[in-house]
Protein backbone atom coordinates (compact mmCIF):
# COMPACT_ATOMS: atom_id res chain seq x y z
CA UNK A 1 0.00 0.00 0.00
CA UNK A 2 1.15 3.52 -0.77
CA UNK A 3 -0.33 6.61 0.85
CA UNK A 4 0.12 8.82 -2.21
CA UNK A 5 -1.19 6.29 -4.73
CA UNK A 6 -4.41 6.00 -2.75
CA UNK A 7 -4.68 9.80 -2.52
CA UNK A 8 -4.13 10.13 -6.29
CA UNK A 9 -6.76 7.52 -7.22
CA UNK A 10 -9.35 8.90 -4.82
CA UNK A 11 -8.68 12.47 -6.01
CA UNK A 12 -9.08 11.49 -9.67
CA UNK A 13 -12.26 9.57 -8.83
CA UNK A 14 -13.77 12.47 -6.87
CA UNK A 15 -12.84 14.89 -9.65
CA UNK A 16 -14.69 12.70 -12.13
CA UNK A 17 -17.71 12.51 -9.81
CA UNK A 18 -17.74 16.31 -9.48
CA UNK A 19 -17.48 16.95 -13.23
CA UNK A 20 -19.58 13.96 -14.25
CA UNK A 21 -17.12 12.49 -16.75
CA UNK A 22 -13.52 11.52 -17.47
CA UNK A 23 -11.81 12.82 -20.65
CA UNK A 24 -11.88 10.49 -23.67
CA UNK A 25 -14.17 8.00 -21.95
CA UNK A 26 -17.92 7.49 -22.18
CA UNK A 27 -18.40 7.28 -18.43
CA UNK A 28 -20.93 8.63 -15.96
CA UNK A 29 -20.57 9.07 -12.20
CA UNK A 30 -21.42 5.44 -11.51
CA UNK A 31 -18.82 3.97 -13.88
CA UNK A 32 -16.21 6.48 -12.68
CA UNK A 33 -16.74 5.32 -9.11
CA UNK A 34 -16.49 1.65 -10.08
CA UNK A 35 -13.34 2.30 -12.12
CA UNK A 36 -11.84 4.12 -9.15
CA UNK A 37 -12.55 1.09 -6.95
CA UNK A 38 -11.06 -1.17 -9.60
CA UNK A 39 -7.86 0.89 -9.75
CA UNK A 40 -7.51 0.68 -5.99
CA UNK A 41 -7.75 -3.11 -6.18
CA UNK A 42 -5.43 -3.53 -9.19
CA UNK A 43 -2.74 -1.33 -7.64
CA UNK A 44 -2.94 -3.14 -4.33
CA UNK A 45 -4.35 -0.28 -2.27
CA UNK A 46 -7.20 -2.45 -1.01
CA UNK A 47 -7.88 -6.18 -1.13
CA UNK A 48 -10.83 -7.51 -3.09
CA UNK A 49 -11.74 -9.71 -0.13
CA UNK A 50 -12.10 -6.60 2.05
CA UNK A 51 -14.57 -4.58 -0.04
CA UNK A 52 -17.57 -6.14 1.70
CA UNK A 53 -16.68 -4.47 4.99
CA UNK A 54 -16.55 -1.05 3.31
CA UNK A 55 -20.21 -1.26 2.24
CA UNK A 56 -22.73 0.51 4.47
CA UNK A 57 -25.53 -2.02 4.09
CA UNK A 58 -27.97 -0.05 6.26
CA UNK A 59 -27.78 2.91 3.90
CA UNK A 60 -28.02 0.76 0.76
CA UNK A 61 -31.02 -1.16 2.13
CA UNK A 62 -32.73 2.07 3.20
CA UNK A 63 -32.20 3.67 -0.20
CA UNK A 64 -33.42 0.54 -2.03
CA UNK A 65 -36.50 0.25 0.20
CA UNK A 66 -37.49 3.88 -0.30
CA UNK A 67 -37.17 3.39 -4.07
CA UNK A 68 -39.68 0.53 -3.86
CA UNK A 69 -42.11 2.76 -1.96
CA UNK A 70 -41.67 5.55 -4.50
CA UNK A 71 -42.16 3.12 -7.38
CA UNK A 72 -45.51 1.98 -5.96
CA UNK A 73 -46.64 5.56 -5.42
CA UNK A 74 -45.70 6.47 -8.98
CA UNK A 75 -47.49 3.47 -10.53
CA UNK A 76 -50.57 4.28 -8.44
CA UNK A 77 -50.61 7.84 -9.82
CA UNK A 78 -49.94 9.56 -6.48
CA UNK A 79 -47.58 12.21 -7.82
CA UNK A 80 -49.94 13.07 -10.68
CA UNK A 81 -52.85 13.28 -8.23
CA UNK A 82 -50.85 15.62 -5.98
CA UNK A 83 -50.07 17.82 -8.97
CA UNK A 84 -53.67 18.01 -10.17
CA UNK A 85 -54.77 18.93 -6.64
CA UNK A 86 -52.20 21.71 -6.72
CA UNK A 87 -53.77 23.08 -9.88
CA UNK A 88 -57.27 23.09 -8.43
CA UNK A 89 -56.12 25.10 -5.41
CA UNK A 90 -53.94 27.65 -7.20
CA UNK A 91 -55.45 30.50 -9.21
CA UNK A 92 -52.56 32.98 -9.58
CA UNK A 93 -48.85 32.55 -10.39
CA UNK A 94 -47.74 33.63 -6.91
CA UNK A 95 -50.10 31.20 -5.22
CA UNK A 96 -49.09 28.38 -7.54
CA UNK A 97 -45.42 29.06 -6.72
CA UNK A 98 -46.15 28.95 -2.98
CA UNK A 99 -48.12 25.69 -3.26
CA UNK A 100 -45.47 24.15 -5.50
CA UNK A 101 -42.68 24.97 -3.03
CA UNK A 102 -44.66 23.63 -0.07
CA UNK A 103 -45.74 20.43 -1.85
CA UNK A 104 -42.29 19.68 -3.26
CA UNK A 105 -40.68 20.36 0.11
CA UNK A 106 -43.08 18.20 2.13
CA UNK A 107 -42.97 15.28 -0.32
CA UNK A 108 -39.16 15.46 -0.45
CA UNK A 109 -39.03 15.23 3.33
CA UNK A 110 -41.18 12.09 3.29
CA UNK A 111 -39.72 10.50 0.17
CA UNK A 112 -36.53 10.89 -1.86
CA UNK A 113 -36.02 14.39 -3.28
CA UNK A 114 -34.68 13.04 -6.59
CA UNK A 115 -37.91 11.10 -7.15
CA UNK A 116 -40.04 14.18 -6.46
CA UNK A 117 -38.09 16.13 -9.09
CA UNK A 118 -38.35 13.29 -11.57
CA UNK A 119 -42.11 13.03 -11.18
CA UNK A 120 -43.01 16.71 -10.95
CA UNK A 121 -40.84 18.31 -13.65
CA UNK A 122 -43.01 17.09 -16.57
CA UNK A 123 -46.14 18.16 -14.66
CA UNK A 124 -44.80 21.69 -14.05
CA UNK A 125 -43.80 21.97 -17.71
CA UNK A 126 -47.25 20.86 -18.87
CA UNK A 127 -48.87 23.49 -16.63
CA UNK A 128 -46.59 26.27 -17.84
CA UNK A 129 -46.92 25.41 -21.51
CA UNK A 130 -50.73 25.28 -21.21
CA UNK A 131 -50.76 28.64 -19.39
CA UNK A 132 -48.18 30.14 -21.80
CA UNK A 133 -46.00 31.14 -18.82
CA UNK A 134 -42.25 31.19 -18.31
CA UNK A 135 -41.39 27.80 -16.72
CA UNK A 136 -37.89 28.75 -15.52
CA UNK A 137 -38.75 30.18 -12.06
CA UNK A 138 -41.05 27.23 -11.36
CA UNK A 139 -38.32 24.76 -12.35
CA UNK A 140 -35.86 26.53 -10.04
CA UNK A 141 -38.47 26.43 -7.28
CA UNK A 142 -38.97 22.69 -7.74
CA UNK A 143 -35.25 21.91 -7.55
CA UNK A 144 -34.45 24.17 -4.60
CA UNK A 145 -37.59 23.25 -2.63
CA UNK A 146 -36.93 19.52 -3.04
CA UNK A 147 -33.39 19.96 -1.75
CA UNK A 148 -34.42 22.17 1.17
CA UNK A 149 -37.43 20.04 2.10
CA UNK A 150 -35.27 16.91 2.15
CA UNK A 151 -33.17 18.52 4.89
CA UNK A 152 -35.91 17.80 7.43
CA UNK A 153 -35.77 14.01 7.70
CA UNK A 154 -33.41 11.05 7.65
CA UNK A 155 -35.12 9.69 4.52
CA UNK A 156 -35.23 12.91 2.52
CA UNK A 157 -31.97 12.39 0.64
CA UNK A 158 -29.06 9.93 0.42
CA UNK A 159 -26.61 11.93 2.54
CA UNK A 160 -29.11 12.13 5.40
CA UNK A 161 -29.54 8.35 5.20
CA UNK A 162 -25.79 7.94 5.60
CA UNK A 163 -25.76 10.32 8.56
CA UNK A 164 -28.73 8.54 10.15
CA UNK A 165 -27.07 5.14 10.08
CA UNK A 166 -23.70 6.51 11.20
CA UNK A 167 -24.97 8.72 14.02
CA UNK A 168 -27.81 6.69 15.51
CA UNK A 169 -29.93 9.84 15.84
CA UNK A 170 -33.62 8.94 15.95
CA UNK A 171 -35.97 9.95 13.15
CA UNK A 172 -38.03 12.13 15.48
CA UNK A 173 -35.02 13.88 17.01
CA UNK A 174 -33.55 14.57 13.56
CA UNK A 175 -36.84 15.93 12.20
CA UNK A 176 -37.46 18.05 15.29
CA UNK A 177 -34.05 19.69 14.96
CA UNK A 178 -34.04 20.39 11.21
CA UNK A 179 -37.70 20.83 10.17
CA UNK A 180 -37.78 24.51 11.30
CA UNK A 181 -34.76 25.18 9.07
CA UNK A 182 -36.51 23.58 6.10
CA UNK A 183 -39.77 25.50 6.61
CA UNK A 184 -38.08 28.89 7.03
CA UNK A 185 -35.79 28.28 4.08
CA UNK A 186 -38.67 27.28 1.80
CA UNK A 187 -40.17 30.70 2.46
CA UNK A 188 -36.98 32.29 1.17
CA UNK A 189 -37.39 30.50 -2.19
CA UNK A 190 -40.72 32.22 -2.79
CA UNK A 191 -39.34 35.62 -1.75
CA UNK A 192 -36.26 35.37 -3.99
CA UNK A 193 -38.06 34.14 -7.11
CA UNK A 194 -40.89 36.67 -6.91
CA UNK A 195 -38.31 39.47 -6.82
CA UNK A 196 -36.03 38.06 -9.49
CA UNK A 197 -38.94 37.40 -11.89
CA UNK A 198 -41.46 40.19 -11.17
CA UNK A 199 -43.06 40.07 -14.63
CA UNK A 200 -43.84 36.38 -14.23
CA UNK A 201 -45.62 36.81 -10.89
CA UNK A 202 -48.30 39.37 -11.46
CA UNK A 203 -51.67 39.02 -9.81
CA UNK A 204 -53.60 38.03 -12.95
CA UNK A 205 -55.32 34.62 -12.61
CA UNK A 206 -54.41 31.63 -14.74
CA UNK A 207 -56.69 30.55 -17.58
CA UNK A 208 -58.78 27.43 -16.80
CA UNK A 209 -56.88 24.15 -17.16
CA UNK A 210 -58.31 20.99 -18.74
CA UNK A 211 -59.28 18.30 -16.18
CA UNK A 212 -57.00 15.34 -15.55
CA UNK A 213 -58.66 12.33 -17.20
CA UNK A 214 -55.93 9.72 -16.71
CA UNK A 215 -57.00 6.83 -14.43
CA UNK A 216 -55.50 6.07 -11.02
CA UNK A 217 -54.92 2.70 -9.42
CA UNK A 218 -57.07 3.30 -6.35
CA UNK A 219 -56.24 0.01 -4.61
CA UNK A 220 -52.49 0.45 -5.07
CA UNK A 221 -52.75 4.09 -4.01
CA UNK A 222 -54.51 3.18 -0.76
CA UNK A 223 -52.04 0.37 -0.08
CA UNK A 224 -48.99 2.57 -0.80
CA UNK A 225 -50.20 5.52 1.28
CA UNK A 226 -51.20 3.19 4.13
CA UNK A 227 -47.76 1.60 4.09
CA UNK A 228 -46.11 5.02 3.99
CA UNK A 229 -48.19 6.11 6.99
CA UNK A 230 -47.23 2.95 8.88
CA UNK A 231 -43.58 3.53 8.00
CA UNK A 232 -43.75 7.07 9.37
CA UNK A 233 -45.28 5.75 12.60
CA UNK A 234 -42.45 3.20 12.86
CA UNK A 235 -39.88 5.95 12.38
CA UNK A 236 -41.50 8.07 15.08
CA UNK A 237 -41.65 5.06 17.40
CA UNK A 238 -37.89 4.67 17.17
CA UNK A 239 -37.65 1.59 14.95
CA UNK A 240 -34.29 1.67 13.10
CA UNK A 241 -34.96 3.43 9.81
CA UNK A 242 -33.31 0.84 7.56
CA UNK A 243 -35.16 -2.04 9.20
CA UNK A 244 -38.52 -0.25 9.12
CA UNK A 245 -38.11 0.76 5.48
CA UNK A 246 -37.10 -2.75 4.44
CA UNK A 247 -40.14 -4.32 6.12
CA UNK A 248 -42.39 -1.69 4.49
CA UNK A 249 -40.90 -2.55 1.11
CA UNK A 250 -41.59 -6.24 1.75
CA UNK A 251 -45.24 -5.43 2.50
CA UNK A 252 -45.53 -3.54 -0.79
CA UNK A 253 -44.02 -6.42 -2.73
CA UNK A 254 -46.88 -8.68 -1.57
CA UNK A 255 -49.29 -8.21 -4.47
CA UNK A 256 -51.66 -10.15 -6.71
CA UNK A 257 -52.02 -7.44 -9.35
CA UNK A 258 -48.73 -5.53 -9.66
CA UNK A 259 -45.97 -7.49 -11.38
CA UNK A 260 -42.57 -7.31 -9.66
CA UNK A 261 -40.99 -6.39 -13.01
CA UNK A 262 -42.97 -3.14 -12.99
CA UNK A 263 -41.60 -2.21 -9.57
CA UNK A 264 -38.01 -3.19 -10.26
CA UNK A 265 -38.07 -1.31 -13.57
CA UNK A 266 -38.59 1.88 -11.55
CA UNK A 267 -35.57 1.28 -9.28
CA UNK A 268 -32.55 3.49 -9.95
CA UNK A 269 -30.04 0.65 -9.96
CA UNK A 270 -27.31 2.96 -11.21
CA UNK A 271 -27.64 5.09 -8.07
CA UNK A 272 -27.38 2.03 -5.82
CA UNK A 273 -24.25 0.85 -7.63
CA UNK A 274 -22.83 4.38 -7.41
CA UNK A 275 -23.21 4.36 -3.64
CA UNK A 276 -21.68 0.91 -3.30
CA UNK A 277 -18.65 2.00 -5.32
CA UNK A 278 -18.39 5.24 -3.38
CA UNK A 279 -18.34 3.36 -0.07
CA UNK A 280 -15.42 1.28 -1.38
CA UNK A 281 -13.45 4.31 -2.63
CA UNK A 282 -13.98 6.19 0.61
CA UNK A 283 -13.25 3.07 2.64
CA UNK A 284 -9.79 2.90 1.08
CA UNK A 285 -8.91 6.12 2.85
CA UNK A 286 -9.67 4.58 6.20
CA UNK A 287 -7.99 1.27 5.34
CA UNK A 288 -4.75 3.08 4.46
CA UNK A 289 -4.77 5.33 7.50
CA UNK A 290 -5.51 8.50 5.57
CA UNK A 291 -8.61 9.40 7.55
CA UNK A 292 -6.40 9.36 10.64
CA UNK A 293 -4.68 12.38 9.13
CA UNK A 294 -7.97 14.21 9.50
CA UNK A 295 -7.20 14.36 13.21
CA UNK A 296 -5.56 17.71 12.53
CA UNK A 297 -8.88 18.97 11.23
CA UNK A 298 -10.57 17.51 14.30
CA UNK A 299 -8.22 19.49 16.52
CA UNK A 300 -8.90 22.60 14.46
CA UNK A 301 -12.56 22.06 15.23
CA UNK A 302 -11.90 21.68 18.93
CA UNK A 303 -13.99 24.82 19.38
CA UNK A 304 -16.36 23.68 16.65
CA UNK A 305 -19.58 25.56 16.06
CA UNK A 306 -22.32 25.70 13.47
CA UNK A 307 -20.53 28.37 11.44
CA UNK A 308 -17.11 26.78 10.89
CA UNK A 309 -18.44 23.26 10.37
CA UNK A 310 -21.07 24.54 7.93
CA UNK A 311 -18.41 26.49 6.03
CA UNK A 312 -16.14 23.45 5.70
CA UNK A 313 -19.08 21.28 4.62
CA UNK A 314 -20.30 23.76 2.00
CA UNK A 315 -16.84 24.12 0.44
CA UNK A 316 -16.24 20.38 0.38
CA UNK A 317 -19.75 19.64 -0.92
CA UNK A 318 -19.23 21.94 -3.89
CA UNK A 319 -15.80 20.47 -4.61
CA UNK A 320 -16.68 16.77 -4.58
CA UNK A 321 -20.52 16.77 -4.19
CA UNK A 322 -22.47 16.39 -0.97
CA UNK A 323 -22.49 12.59 -0.58
CA UNK A 324 -18.68 12.19 -0.87
CA UNK A 325 -18.29 15.20 1.44
CA UNK A 326 -20.42 13.50 4.11
CA UNK A 327 -18.44 10.27 3.76
CA UNK A 328 -15.16 12.16 4.14
CA UNK A 329 -16.32 14.12 7.18
CA UNK A 330 -17.83 11.19 9.07
CA UNK A 331 -14.63 10.52 10.99
CA UNK A 332 -14.18 14.17 11.88
CA UNK A 333 -17.73 14.67 13.12
CA UNK A 334 -17.82 11.47 15.18
CA UNK A 335 -14.72 12.69 17.08
CA UNK A 336 -16.22 16.07 18.04
CA UNK A 337 -16.99 16.86 21.70
CA UNK A 338 -20.65 17.27 20.68
CA UNK A 339 -21.11 14.76 17.84
CA UNK A 340 -24.92 15.05 17.64
CA UNK A 341 -24.67 18.79 16.94
CA UNK A 342 -21.97 18.01 14.39
CA UNK A 343 -24.08 15.40 12.61
CA UNK A 344 -27.10 17.71 12.41
CA UNK A 345 -24.94 20.56 11.11
CA UNK A 346 -23.34 18.28 8.54
CA UNK A 347 -26.77 17.11 7.36
CA UNK A 348 -28.17 20.62 7.00
CA UNK A 349 -25.10 22.21 5.40
CA UNK A 350 -24.40 19.39 2.93
CA UNK A 351 -28.01 19.44 1.72
CA UNK A 352 -28.46 23.21 1.55
CA UNK A 353 -25.12 23.54 -0.26
CA UNK A 354 -26.66 21.58 -3.14
CA UNK A 355 -28.70 24.62 -4.15
CA UNK A 356 -25.67 26.83 -4.81
CA UNK A 357 -25.24 25.91 -8.49
CA UNK A 358 -26.99 23.76 -11.07
CA UNK A 359 -24.32 21.08 -10.56
CA UNK A 360 -24.74 21.10 -6.78
CA UNK A 361 -27.13 18.16 -6.52
CA UNK A 362 -28.58 15.32 -8.57
CA UNK A 363 -32.07 16.81 -8.07
CA UNK A 364 -31.01 19.99 -9.91
CA UNK A 365 -29.64 18.00 -12.82
CA UNK A 366 -32.81 15.90 -13.04
CA UNK A 367 -34.90 19.05 -13.41
CA UNK A 368 -32.57 20.54 -16.04
CA UNK A 369 -32.31 17.33 -18.06
CA UNK A 370 -36.08 16.73 -17.97
CA UNK A 371 -36.69 20.32 -19.14
CA UNK A 372 -34.22 19.86 -22.00
CA UNK A 373 -36.41 17.09 -23.39
CA UNK A 374 -39.11 19.76 -23.77
CA UNK A 375 -36.57 22.03 -25.49
CA UNK A 376 -36.54 24.32 -22.47
CA UNK A 377 -33.08 25.36 -21.29
CA UNK A 378 -32.39 25.89 -17.61
CA UNK A 379 -28.86 27.25 -17.96
CA UNK A 380 -26.12 27.14 -15.35
CA UNK A 381 -26.16 30.90 -14.79
CA UNK A 382 -29.94 31.26 -14.92
CA UNK A 383 -30.21 28.74 -12.12
CA UNK A 384 -27.23 30.00 -10.15
CA UNK A 385 -28.34 33.63 -9.92
CA UNK A 386 -31.34 32.45 -7.89
CA UNK A 387 -29.77 29.37 -6.34
CA UNK A 388 -26.83 31.27 -4.87
CA UNK A 389 -29.08 33.77 -3.08
CA UNK A 390 -31.39 31.02 -1.81
CA UNK A 391 -28.37 29.07 -0.57
CA UNK A 392 -26.89 32.02 1.32
CA UNK A 393 -30.21 32.80 3.01
CA UNK A 394 -30.93 29.17 3.92
CA UNK A 395 -27.39 28.64 5.26
CA UNK A 396 -27.71 31.78 7.38
CA UNK A 397 -31.01 30.48 8.78
CA UNK A 398 -29.47 27.06 9.40
CA UNK A 399 -26.33 28.39 11.07
CA UNK A 400 -28.18 30.71 13.44
CA UNK A 401 -30.81 28.10 14.33
CA UNK A 402 -28.29 25.32 14.96
CA UNK A 403 -25.96 27.52 16.97
CA UNK A 404 -28.75 28.79 19.20
CA UNK A 405 -30.79 25.59 19.57
CA UNK A 406 -28.34 22.69 19.14
CA UNK A 407 -24.81 23.88 19.87
CA UNK A 408 -25.81 25.88 22.98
Amino acid sequence: MNFWITIAIVTITYAGIAVGRWPLLKANRTTITLLGAGLLIVLGQIQFSDIGRFLDLDTLILLFSMMILNANLRLAGFFRLAGSTLLRLAHTPRRLLAYEILLAGVLSALFLNDTVCLMFTPLILEIMVAAECNPIPYLIALATASNIGSTATLTGNPQNMIIGTASGISYLRFAGALTPIALLSMGSIWWVLVRLYPWDFKHEPFPPFPPDTQPYDKALLIKSLGTAAGLLVAFLAGVPVAEAAFLAACVLLISRRTHPEQIFAEIDWSLLVFFAGLFIVTGSLEANGITAQLSTLTHALGQANALNLSAITVVLSNLVSNVPAVLLLRTVVSALPNPEAGWLTLAAASTLAGNLTLLGSVANLIVAESAARWRITLSFWEYTKAGAIITLISLAISTVWLQLMIWK
